[in-house]
């Protein structure tokens, strides 16, 4: 360490481990820094922070008190209260490959494994602080958000000689540049110039990236996936490929990738509401409700912890709920129920009287108590639908269609549809709901809960045409649940036994059911019903 770099640093230590702090503090003085400030929690690290400057944070963590170091630097970075000036470096005792993707994802200046030597904190704090120091006018410009003033920074920087060992990085903030001030073209000669050189991860993201932005698909698509096979970079590549995915409307894909992507780093909480927007969009309710219980989990006590996301996990019991097997109803009503006792319990003061009697009268529905859930929903009316929110709305708009208020369920959809407008090129995850769960309503009077029924019903009477299409209603609105799969399937076999006239896409709502009961886990009982049809299916 250079004795006059430590001695003009000025340092913020967030550790609350007694001979973690004194390991650290030893060593920092070893190395000649003289200003350092102690904290051993997050809202003591921010209060630091407004009211002084550091030149770096060093932070653990494994912090035991409010959500620890992540939630720290969540924070900040949500606030845009950290100045790319500063330094923030993560130290930590666990490596998990979950602990270090989330570490990633928040891309602090460095992240050293506890426990380290005096040497190797010199060598990590020498490098970043050298690096902050030299590029100081080029960050000073991005934080002003002046793009175009550090891209020229930049330019000049990488023409001293001087900062050649910063060269790799200054390249990188360069590419960075060309991507936010959406010089895309420039960006691919740019990103290939650097590919042709040395094969860095960051250049081939950055040429996916640009590829993407200019719809560029198929190109942009061959870059990702060679980016998905390298672990460094996997992560990033799968989100890459489920936005490149949204754009395509190929949502089963786009959720797949999410949900992997949620798998390696379990603490990104918009990752996890991507995935429930997803899981709507394909009716795959038990992802829905799976998704937005994880984001319950890992949002509490940190910045995300808010009304709406107990709700999220409410509503999505509900559906859940509404296409179950009868067997898991009362089980998924319950988890439900302590979403909304969770929720009233980390926020009592939020005015949610409305929201919370519309997911009451779902819940009424669900024990065939009709009447009851058409009173908690009978004060509401469209002229009111600019005072809620869409999530709100929607719900309301689920509640009345399911007790049967079919014209007043339309009239909210069509009142929330206008305010969800796509950008060009983009695809909007709630407008492409809200269009779908319209065309949906609008074809089909009756609930989930109710459509399977009904084409039972039917089906046992021998009515094989009226089974047959209720049977493909309730399937379209619920093509994960391997029983209606099983019975629809079914009626197609007996309805095309018998020479009823079928429409032109049978063979592929066939295939689709096949899908569904193939990577399912079937009881014995339903098990050999798939197979008596697969052999029908197999002599035609």
């Amino acid at each position: 360490m250079k004795l006059h770099l430590a001695k003009n640093t000025k340092l913020l230590i967030a550790e609350d481990q007694v001979l973690a702090k004194s390991h650290m503090h030893y060593a920092l003085e070893q190395l000649g820094f003289k200003n350092m400030d102690y904290v051993d929690r997050p809202s003591q690290a921010l209060s630091a922070l407004k009211e002084y400057d550091y030149d770096a944070i060093i932070c653990s963590y494994n912090l035991r008190s409010e959500q620890g170091g992540y939630y720290l630097l969540e924070q900040l970075n949500d606030a845009h209260s950290l100045p790319l000036t500063s330094a923030f470096i993560f130290t930590s005792a666990d490596t998990s490959a979950e602990v270090v993707h989330a570490i990633i994802e928040l891309q602090p200046d460095e992240f050293i494994a506890k426990p380290f030597s005096v040497n190797e904190l010199d060598r990590r704090l020498s490098r970043v602080l050298s690096r902050k120091k030299a590029l100081k006018n080029v960050y000073a410009f991005m934080d002003k958000k002046d793009y175009e003033k550090a891209l020229t920074e930049v330019e000049f920087f990488l023409l001293q000689p001087e900062h050649a060992e910063h060269f790799p990085l200054a390249m990188k903030i360069k590419g960075d540049l060309f991507l936010l001030t959406q010089r895309y073209q420039e960006a691919v000669a740019f990103f290939e110039s650097i590919i042709n050189v040395q094969d860095f991860n960051w250049a081939k993201m950055g040429i996916a990236k640009s590829l993407l932005a200019l719809n560029e698909l198929d190109d942009a698509e061959r870059e990702i996936i060679q980016l998905a096979t390298r672990p460094d970079s996997a992560l990033e590549a799968f989100d890459l490929l489920a936005t490149l995915q949204i754009k395509q409307a190929a949502f089963d894909d786009a959720l797949e990738c999410t949900s992997l992507a949620c798998t390696m780093s379990p603490r990104n909480i918009p990752r996890y509401q991507q995935a429930v927007s997803l899981a709507r969009i394909t009716h795959d309710y038990e992802t829905q409700f799976n998704s937005a219980k994880k984001a319950v989990r890992y949002a509490q006590g940190s910045i995300h912890d808010k009304p709406d996301i107990y709700l999220t996990a409410a509503r999505a019991g509900v559906d859940f709920a509404m296409t179950s097997e009868p067997e898991h109803v009362n089980n998924i009503v319950k988890q439900t129920n302590e979403y909304l006792r969770q929720m009233k319990k980390a926020h009592p003061r939020a005015a949610l009287n409305d929201e919370l009697a519309v997911i009451d009268a779902r819940l009424h529905y669900l024990k065939d108590d009709t009447a009851r859930a058409q009173t908690l929903l009978s004060e509401f009316h469209t002229d009111h639908a600019q005072l809620h929110s869409t999530e709100a709305l929607l719900d309301r708009a689920k509640a009345l269609h399911e007790v049967g208020m079919k014209k007043e369920s339309i009239a909210i959809l069509d009142a929330i549809s206008s305010r969800e407008e796509d950008s060009p090129g983009e695809v909007n995850l709630m407008a492409a709901y809200l269009k779908q769960e319209k065309a949906e309503k609008e074809a089909i009077s009756l609930s989930p809960k109710t459509l399977n029924n009904t084409a039972v019903a039917q089906y046992k009477r021998g009515n094989l045409e009226q089974s047959y299409s209720t049977f493909a209603q309730a399937f379209r609105v619920m093509p994960k649940n391997p029983s209606i799969a099983l019975n629809y399937l079914q009626a197609i076999v007996r309805a095309r036994k018998s020479n009823t006239p079928m429409p032109a896409d049978t063979l592929s709502e066939i295939k689709k059911c096949r899908e569904t009961l193939e990577s399912a886990t079937l009881s014995d009982e339903k098990q050999s019903r798939y197979d008596n049809v697969k052999s029908i299916l197999k002599g035609e």
